[in-house]
């Protein structure tokens, strides 16, 4: 797997002409370096946090590179680094499926967690070179999605950091390792141990003996079975057709509503609670946008001032020609600008 297109693999050391071609260069690298960070941290705002203090320490510093390594590679370390600092001390994001077993649709809704409890979206047009080609996209849009992040976050960082350099941006054993500043055996070793974690994780959810996301999908956005899928999705959500919705649905398809640790699974439950505590979605519009890899909307409720108002950012993931996945994100104020959703839609 690889996180760059071709033209960006290595970027030679070169002197540069002044402050401006400094920031020409750096500002090169930034989005693979989100999309780096956002993979380490699980928050897009925290990793573009992340990233300006990496682009701040490299201005800063610049008058130390002495060029024995890429100015990416550099960057990279940096990153790393910062990353490491602001995982210290603590908890790893999750999906709310991993906290308790699935609910009924009667609820009760509960309590608010606070943000940094979630795994939280990040628009794909944030994390996907413009200019990557097909197969690129597919991978690099694979490892962004929420399952394989919520993962990860059971991850130490430095396996973390390590899993996502080796089998992600495909860095070798030894350029890792003058990353970390470790050995090419410690790294291997961590390697190893990430990748231990992460089957059993994985083998214990496909068991069923814990509760955790399934993966979905990756398919390219124009495919038109996809397009088909989502299409009548939209069609039924925005009818409200509980029957249209039913038959688009995985027979154990979830909902989940960050910042709620309430989940449900199964059409029936799902349904249920659209119809039932949920029923003001009725009269919802969606707005098409992609996050993590996967199709999104922004979903607005009917504004009894007129128009539709914000309500939720929605994740949909799919497998198999079927939607496994309703991931409706509620923290619109900051959520919809991120993603550029307007703040109302008029009548």
């Amino acid at each position: 797997m690889t996180d760059l297109t071709a033209a960006d693999r290595e970027l030679p050391s070169v002197e540069l002409g002044g402050t401006d071609d400094l920031e020409v260069r750096l500002e090169q690298h930034r989005r693979e370096l989100t999309a780096y960070s956002y993979r380490m941290l699980g928050s897009g705002f925290e990793a573009e946090d992340a990233v300006q203090e990496t682009m701040v320490r490299a201005w800063r510093g610049f008058d130390r590179f002495e060029g024995r390594a890429t100015l990416r590679s550099w960057l990279y370390r940096i990153a790393t680094n910062v990353c490491l600092d602001m995982l210290k001390g603590r908890e790893r994001r999750a999906r709310p499926m991993e906290f308790s077993p699935a609910r009924t649709a009667e609820g009760p809704l509960g309590d608010q967690l606070p943000e940094v409890t979630w795994l939280q979206p990040y628009p794909d047009d944030r994390l996907v070179p413009a200019n990557a080609d097909p197969a690129e996209t597919a991978v690099l849009r694979e490892t962004v999605q929420l399952a394989f992040l919520a993962v990860l976050q059971h991850l130490p960082p430095r396996q973390r950091a390590v899993l996502i350099l080796r089998e992600v941006l495909q860095w070798s054993a030894a350029e890792s390792a003058e990353l970390l500043d470790t050995t090419v055996a410690s790294v291997n070793s961590a390697l190893q141990r990430a990748r231990a974690t992460l089957s059993e994780h994985q083998s214990a959810i496909a068991e069923g003996t814990i509760e955790g996301p399934s993966s979905g999908e990756v398919g390219q956005p124009a495919d038109d079975a996809q397009q088909l899928l989502l299409a009548r999705y939209v069609d039924a959500f925005e009818r409200y057709d509980m029957d249209g919705l039913v038959s688009l649905l995985h027979a154990d398809a979830t909902l989940s509503m960050p910042p709620y640790a309430l989940w449900m699974r199964g059409a029936k439950e799902v349904t249920g609670w659209m119809t039932g505590i949920g029923a003001d979605c009725r009269g919802s519009r969606l707005i098409q946008t992609a996050a993590n890899g996967s199709p999104a909307f922004g979903q607005y409720r009917v504004d009894p001032a007129g128009g539709h108002t914000p309500w939720a950012l929605q994740v949909v993931e799919v497998s198999e020609g079927r939607i496994i996945a309703l991931n409706a994100f509620l923290d619109t104020a900051a959520l919809f600008p991120l993603f550029g959703l307007p703040d109302h839609l008029d009548p």
